[in-house]
């Protein structure tokens, strides 16, 4: 009989800098998602505005250009920076549809880093950094 794969660790068991940047990506790109949907469904609009801002919001491009603007801007930790590259530098082995493979890299680092936050409990670290690079994204478009 298979054993699932949930009793292989818990939360209180493992530290996030054990677990592999590709792991940790794949729960940022549902934080990053779940944050975006909250702060939209904060704005009052109608449901089809909000559906149309999230794509315009939750995509490679867009998430790459976010941890960009963190990078210049400097609002990163040196930690959060090494735990960005860490995700950057991973070999996802597949590639976005609609997203340059530097972008699609980049943006892997975002969610990597997005992960480790949420991992380590730093929701409001998490929910700052993403507004701040929406914002810096938004002056520069």
């Amino acid at each position: 009989m298979k054993q699932s794969i949930l009793k292989e660790f818990s939360l209180e068991d493992r530290d996030g800098r054990e677990l592999p940047a590709l792991s940790l990506a794949f729960l940022g790109d549902a934080v990053y998602e779940l944050v975006i949907r909250t702060l939209l469904t904060q704005t009052g609009r109608k449901p089809s505005e909000i559906s149309r801002e999230k794509t315009r919001l939750v995509n490679a491009g867009r998430q790459a250009a976010i941890a960009r603007a963190l990078l210049q801007e400097k609002l990163l930790t040196p930690q959060e920076e090494a735990v960005l590259r860490r995700g950057r530098n991973a070999n996802p082995h597949t590639l976005a549809k609609h997203a340059a493979p530097g972008d699609y890299h980049l943006a892997t680092g975002l969610e990597c880093l997005l992960g480790h936050l949420y991992w380590q409990e730093e929701t409001e670290r998490l929910f700052w950094l993403i507004r701040m690079g929406i914002e810096k994204t938004e002056e520069t478009s």
